[in-house]
């Protein structure tokens, strides 16, 4: 293999930029050219790709971001579309592909490998909801920011004696909301694979209140539903002051962690040398520290899962 391509796809996440240099670092390093693909499939299919040196990913790794941009592409996933992309692929020499970016840019990269050109995906998300993987590029500064909110929040919570619902992003995966609230010493998590009882919470927002509890934070993931709807139902029943931060996008954005920064690089470089040894279809990940990789239609087929032992956890200790 003499030339890969690079792209960023979908939501942005920090580490991403370290992804991306890593990337292009190895695959000069192994004395294969590389191109970068901006603006995601949207630009694959456009033709917005450019030939890379070693100076086009200088001073990017701190960077939060992604320097090849992103964009959500609906034409790529109609045949016509992908047959667009592999087209540009050809057009340029490139020989093989790599894809960072969550579930979205996997099944792009599942299509091109099944239209014949080699392809390997590294996961680019905040939300940590990539099976085959611990983590996901970006979580650990995502949850990090979650964290540091959590903290200033909890500061005015106990000035004013007021109940706080915080709610973290996620799509469908409770990761930012497990992992910040029990970092942060929530007295509730509300996470989309659990089911919860508003009865519950308010009961143990009562027992606290009883014992000289005068604040809380409860922390909310996005896909349990509107933080806003659930402040007004512990009002409704406890008369509780209560108010709500949704913290968005915030999270997405930030230069990455020195984790995110160092998982990042290793994987970026594990994706140039499957392509080096004739792999395709494959998700690279890192589990129990190693990094390892997986048939990408397996990762697909894949539920996401909730660390159940860390969610027992946080419900034992905010008794």
């Amino acid at each position: 293999m003499k030339r890969i391509g690079v792209l960023t796809s979908g939501g942005d996440s920090p580490g991403m930029n370290a992804a991306v240099r890593a990337v292009v670092r190895e695959a000069i390093y192994q004395e294969i050219e590389v191109y970068g693909i901006y603006h995601g499939y949207t630009g694959l299919i456009e033709g917005q790709i450019e030939k890379m040196e070693l100076g086009s990913v200088g001073d990017i790794i701190h960077r939060g971001g992604t320097m090849l941009y992103s964009a959500r592409c609906e034409e790529f996933k109609t045949h016509e579309g992908q047959m667009k992309g592999v087209e540009q692929l050809k057009k340029f020499g490139i020989e093989g592909l790599v894809v960072i970016g969550g579930d979205g840019s996997y099944r792009g990269a599942q299509k091109l490998t099944e239209h014949g050109f080699p392809t390997i995906t590294l996961p680019g998300t905040i939300d940590n909801d990539i099976p085959g993987t611990d983590f996901t590029i970006g979580f650990d500064t995502a949850l990090n920011t979650a964290i540091d909110a959590i903290d200033k929040i909890r500061d005015t919570a106990t000035s004013h004696e007021r109940t706080y619902i915080i709610e973290v992003m996620g799509r469908n995966a409770g990761d930012i909301a497990l992992w910040s609230g029990l970092a942060g010493g929530a007295e509730s998590i509300l996470i989309p694979e659990e089911a919860y009882k508003i009865e519950e919470i308010n009961e143990r927002l009562l027992r606290g209140h009883e014992r000289g509890k005068k604040h809380s934070i409860i922390v909310v993931a996005e896909g349990v539903g509107s933080g806003v709807d659930i402040a007004k139902q512990i009002e409704n029943t406890t008369e509780f002051e209560t108010r709500v931060t949704v913290l968005g996008h915030i999270q997405r954005g930030g230069s990455p962690t020195a984790f995110d920064r160092v998982l990042a690089s290793r994987l970026g470089a594990k994706a140039v040398q499957l392509l080096m040894s004739g792999e395709a279809g494959k998700a690279v990940g890192i589990q129990k520290n190693s990094i390892v990789s997986h048939d990408i239609n397996e990762v697909l087929e894949l539920p996401h899962r909730i660390d159940n032992d860390m969610y027992q956890l946080s419900q034992e200790l905010s008794i």
